[in-house]
Formats: structure tokens, sequence, C-alpha cells
């Protein structure tokens, strides 16, 4: 008569961590979208608000404050300044992403401030 040995096999582990990691990394990649937060090398014309030691300090459209070294303009000089941002503030994404978390709140209801009921 014929034995037959029975093994069990455990379950592929490691196959399963992997596959659970790849998920999770494709969830990150299409939710949070990375390349959004990536900083973006930016030049543009600033007004000079204050001089410091460091150099000049003027505010970017973006509302960056930016600190231009060897600056000899005076206030409210127009200097060229070079800076970094994060890539959502010049694609809009941040924008985007509100309106449609938001989709009930129009233009009107974003400049409303203050506690209460609207009539």
């Amino acid at each position: 008569m014929y034995k037959q040995k029975q093994t069990e096999k455990k379950p592929p582990q490691l196959k399963f961590l992997v596959m659970v990691v790849v998920g999770i990394a494709v969830v990150l990649v299409f939710t949070l979208t990375p390349w959004n937060f990536i900083p973006t090398s930016v030049t543009e014309d600033v007004i000079v608000l204050a001089i410091i030691e460091q150099g000049c300090v003027g505010e970017s459209q973006f509302g960056v404050s930016v600190v231009v070294p060897d600056c000899e303009a005076k206030i409210g000089d127009t200097v060229s300044a070079t800076f970094y941002v994060p890539s959502w503030k010049l694609n809009g994404y941040m924008d985007d992403l509100e309106r449609r978390q938001n989709p009930m709140v129009d233009e009107w209801d974003r400049n409303v401030s203050g506690i209460g009921f609207s009539p």
C-alpha cells in the first residue's frame, strides 16, 4: 500500500506583501499626485517692501516672501527674483481639488465671512 505524504503549503506571504505595497503606492500616486508638491523654480519681478542685511525683501504674486541677495534697490523699486514654489501654486491643483470636494460652494459663499445664517 502506498503512503501518501501530505504537505501543507504556506501562503505566499512575500507575494501578498508586495501586492499590498504596490496597491498602496498606486492609490497614493493617484490621490496625492506627488508631482504637485515638487518645488518649481520661478523668476518674476517683485516690488521691494523692505531692505535687510541679507538683501531686499519683496512679495511675489503667489504670496511668498522673497529675499533678493545683494540688492541695491530702494523700497518701492521693482527687482527680478528667482525662488521656488510648490507646483500646485502654478498649475491650480489645489483650486481644482477644492472645487471637486466642495461643488456646492460658489463664488459668493467663498467671499462671505462671519458666523450666522444668510438671508
